[in-house]
């Protein structure tokens, strides 16, 4: 409960300019002091880059915390397959155990040991998926050992030691960029003039005229108990419905859910929260359901009234024409 408290304070201190932001401004300018002075011995050569293996596309954000990169990797991977390229996912596996300098991840991958999310790529893509705390050893390993011909980073954007071909930054267009502080005192990992250095600028269900907009497909309810029980959500035998959430910003989850007319009893825990059987125990016989994200940590605990609902990502062919044009004129340097 004190995790989950103190994220909704720290979003509350981010997402508005307030007493305590202002408070905090003094630590935000050593924090950009040095952010800076990295970037710039990363220009001059100081600091090396090692070269991509392969075509290299960054997927990240500016802000702390989750923006939607995870479904746009996951819509990249698919539609790069589509289009005749062996994509390999590489990421560091936040919060993930792993003690070697790489670990393959598959959709059998316990996501305590590499994270939720690379399990969720690996099993929504097929594509290879290695987690490293240094993303330039997974570039490397992916191409040798997986012979990927295409590198797609989940996170990285701030990871300068692995050279890119295009950079994406994915922002909540809803939420924007809070209150346009950097970190403490807001959300944003580097100046906010960072994203006109990037290729593509995605806003999660809003866009600006020079944003691309991505919007998210909800699909069918899924059984966590037999994963081939499919249904559509309006089928669920209850209008009241327990909803569990361990994600960064679940207030879209809810407003879908309360869309289709349901009450919902929240449970809502931090963002990568692992899960134990108690978390998802209550005292009647109401519909649990949770997003895919959670619905990876979940099944060895799973009966007949659990269900996930899956999202998938839309995107403009604006969006896929201008990065088709991108890859192909940027993918020899």
């Amino acid at each position: 409960m004190f995790k989950l408290f103190l994220k909704i304070l720290i979003e509350k201190i981010w997402y508005s300019k307030n007493f305590i932001s202002f408070l905090l401004l003094p630590l935000s300018w050593i924090y950009i002091f040095f952010v800076e002075l990295r970037l710039k011995l990363y220009q001059f050569g100081i600091f090396p880059i090692n070269k991509s293996y392969a075509p290299t596309i960054i997927v990240g954000n500016m802000v702390a915390g989750g923006t939607g990169k995870t479904p746009l990797v996951i819509w990249l991977a698919c539609y790069y397959k589509e289009q005749g390229f062996f994509p390999g996912v590489i990421s560091k596996g936040y919060k993930g155990r792993y003690t070697t300098n790489t670990q393959f991840v598959d959709s059998n991958t316990d996501p305590i040991l590499v994270g939720d999310e690379p399990v969720l790529i690996a099993k929504k893509t097929k594509c290879p998926v290695l987690v490293g705390n240094k993303r330039s050893t997974a570039a490397k390993e992916i191409v040798e050992k997986y012979k990927c011909n295409l590198i797609i980073s989940d996170d990285g954007l701030q990871h300068y030691s692995l050279a890119r071909n295009i950079e994406i930054a994915v922002i909540d267009g809803q939420r924007r960029l809070g209150n346009g502080f950097c970190i403490p005192a807001g959300p944003l990992r580097e100046l906010k003039s960072r994203l006109d250095s990037v290729d593509l600028v995605v806003g999660k269900y809003l866009a600006k005229k020079s944003e691309y907009k991505m919007e998210y497909i909800y699909n069918d309810l899924v059984s966590l108990n037999n994963p081939k029980d499919k249904m559509p959500i309006s089928d669920l035998d209850s209008k009241k419905i327990h909803v569990v959430s361990g994600i960064s910003n679940p207030q879209s989850f809810y407003s879908y859910l309360r869309s289709q007319n349901y009450e919902l009893l929240i449970h809502e825990y931090p963002d990568h929260h692992i899960y134990n059987e108690n978390d998802l125990e209550f005292d009647d016989d109401f519909p649990v359901v949770m997003t895919e994200k959670d619905a990876v940590k979940c099944f060895k605990y799973s009966n007949e009234r659990y269900w996930y609902l899956p999202i998938s990502a839309k995107l403009s062919e604006r969006f896929t024409l201008d990065l088709n044009e991108l890859l192909e004129r940027n993918k020899y340097g």
